[in-house]
């Protein structure tokens, strides 16, 4: 397969996570998913921005989120995320820990 095919199609691929994230499970938490998986939207986003801003493209937090949520990152929360329990803050900060270092 050729470069310009394979960038293609992980192009494709990262649409369609994208896709099912932001349409077909919005029941899934964002903190769910850091704990289980060790990844959420907003790391997706941050892995967007840290993308850009290899490319020379300036982008801060609150524009690679809104890139990514297809909307404003509050927006966003006031729709679609519930309150979490003290267990998944429990377990998040154990994930986070192990998955989310400083990018500075």
């Amino acid at each position: 397969m050729d470069t310009q095919t394979e960038i293609e199609l992980q192009a494709a691929a990262f649409r369609r996570l994208q896709k099912h994230l932001m349409e077909d499970r919005l029941d899934v938490q964002n903190i769910d998913l850091m704990n289980l998986a060790g990844f959420c939207r907003n790391c997706l986003s941050r892995w967007y921005k840290e993308a850009a801003l290899e490319k020379g493209i300036e982008m801060d937090d609150a524009q690679a989120r809104e890139t990514f949520y297809g909307m404003p990152y509050a927006e966003w929360k006031a729709r679609h995320q519930t309150e979490t329990s003290a267990e998944q803050k429990a377990a998040f900060g154990t994930s986070f820990a192990e998955n989310v270092t400083d990018r500075s």
